[in-house]
């Protein structure tokens, strides 16, 4: 039955790629945000979904059939109060997701603090180069990003796969649990399990608690592919019903990667399976975190019976995701790429895959601490160890810092400290602004410029390319760091 679904906070990266679902599904969807912004507000126009900006009670005044109400929106906003004091019927993205999409389908879910956006694309890349031989096998999914293959973050298909990024993230205001705790997987992947979401997890403990809730609900018939290299992945798959298979490059792994190589852009390796060769894998991608990512993605659905050679063409011809190592310019000899940088083991492996991409070029790490984890103290010193992988770090101040208390805020001359005792020379500029006027007439052809940010940081994007080429043309490129 058609109704009429409307989301508040509606330009969230899920919550958007929900309205587009809703609307296949054939149901009239409006929704409302504080400000439209690119991607997800071109996303909607091309959909023709009605966006309110900003939060309005008027904007309920047409009242709908159900309320989808972001986790991002809290007791205040006017709409939520609104809904609350007229009994609007309403739920969280998740449960939703759940009744609308999931009910009466193959569940294949993809967890853990790292990788899950890109893995999530390659298990959906793989099922659709599959489904030209056996269109049964044509997927539905959800990822927290556009995947470069599919040109989108969704897609809903009336056959039985539907493939989920499973975020570890709360629900909604009433609801504090993760998300994925509503996907109930039949299958699923488990990346690494690490320190994250500092706002919403207390400690270490209350992360792994939340994943062990995760690993319970894949019943006895299903399957686990989870890395092995970590104590608490093992902790977490420890007392799961169903089948667990292994990953990673230990001589014990159930699938093995042996013999990790790099040939210019590409990225080689044999994988193993119990012991027996099972292909020769590439990977248009760079960087040990993505040969584990495929590996993971190549595991789960050789166990879903995909063959083997559907596979290495799938990964083969991937083609990434969109803020994921993304080359954004090539400016007067200068590459700058864009990272989704939220946590320091992230950061590490991104600039441990630019240095091998780039070898011999110098790499600038350019960070916006903005994600509710690189925000807070907690990973200062962690935050110090990755950076120094980089030649040169320049930090922007803390994203709207004063949201923090200033007990648990980063200081970012902590930071800038702690990479000057090891030699990395670093600066400080609080603003995308800043950073362009002081980096740009620094760089030299074949620089490696890496943007990390978990968010528009700016427009720094586009700004950075437009001050290199600005700075050549006036003849002030310095050809040297000052």
């Amino acid at each position: 039955m058609q109704k009429h679904i409307y989301l508040i906070g509606i330009c969230g990266t899920a919550m958007a790629s929900l309205a587009g679902m809703l609307k296949q599904q054939g149901h009239e969807v409006t929704g409302s945000d504080a400000a439209a912004y690119p991607p997800m507000s071109d996303l909607l126009r091309s959909l023709d979904i009605t966006v309110h900006e900003p939060y309005a009670e008027r904007n309920l005044d047409r009242r709908p059939d159900l309320v989808v109400v972001g986790n991002a929106i809290s007791r205040g906003n006017v709409e939520l109060e609104r809904v609350l004091d007229e009994r609007i019927p309403f739920c969280s993205m998740a449960s939703v997701l759940h009744d609308e999409f999931l009910v009466g389908r193959e569940s294949l879910v993809v967890a853990g603090t790292h990788g899950k956006t890109t893995t999530t694309s390659m298990l959906a890349w793989i099922y659709e180069t599959a489904s030209a031989r056996n269109p049964r096998l044509s997927p539905s999914f959800l990822i927290g990003g556009v995947a470069e293959n599919f040109g989108t973050s969704f897609m809903v298909r009336p056959t039985e796969p539907f493939i989920l990024e499973g975020d570890e993230y709360d629900t909604a205001f009433f609801d504090k649990g993760p998300k994925f705790l509503h996907y109930f997987p039949d299958s699923a992947i488990l990346t690494h399990v690490e320190f994250d979401h500092a706002d919403i997890y207390a400690d270490l403990a209350a992360v792994k608690t939340a994943f062990k809730r995760f690993v319970n609900l894949i019943p006895r018939r299903g399957r686990l592919v989870a890395y092995d290299a970590s104590e608490n992945v093992s902790e977490c798959v420890a007392k799961a019903f169903c089948t667990v298979e292994r990953y990673g490059f230990q001589d014990s792994s159930y699938w093995r990667i042996a013999d990790l190589r790099h040939d210019g852009p590409m990225t080689r390796w044999t994988l193993w399976r119990g012991g027996e060769q099972f292909a020769e894998l590439s990977l248009p991608m760079s960087g040990e975190h993505n040969a584990l990512n495929a590996t993971a993605a190549a595991a789960l659905t050789a166990g879903q019976g995909i063959p083997v050679g559907m596979i290495v063409e799938a990964l083969q011809s991937f083609r990434s995701v969109k803020r994921r190592l993304e080359v954004k310019a090539v400016a007067e000899g200068v590459t700058i790429i864009d990272d989704f940088a939220h946590h320091p083991t992230a950061i590490r492996e991104t600039l441990r895959a630019l240095r091998e991409r780039y070898p011999g070029q110098r790499l600038i790490a350019v960070l916006e601490p903005r994600s509710n984890t690189l925000r807070r103290n907690v990973f200062e010193a962690a935050l110090v160890e990755s950076l120094a992988l980089a030649d040169r770090v320049i930090l922007a101040g803390v994203f709207k810092s004063e949201n923090i208390p200033a007990i648990e805020r980063l200081d970012p001359s902590h930071v800038i400290g702690g990479l000057r005792e090891r030699g990395v020379p670093a600066a400080l500029y609080q603003d995308a602004d800043g950073i362009v006027a002081a980096l740009s007439p620094e760089v030299r052809n074949g620089d490696v410029v890496a943007i990390l940010s978990n968010g528009g940081f700016g427009g720094i994007y586009q700004k950075l390319p437009r001050g290199i080429a600005e700075a050549a043309t006036a003849g002030r490129l310095a050809g040297r760091f000052s």
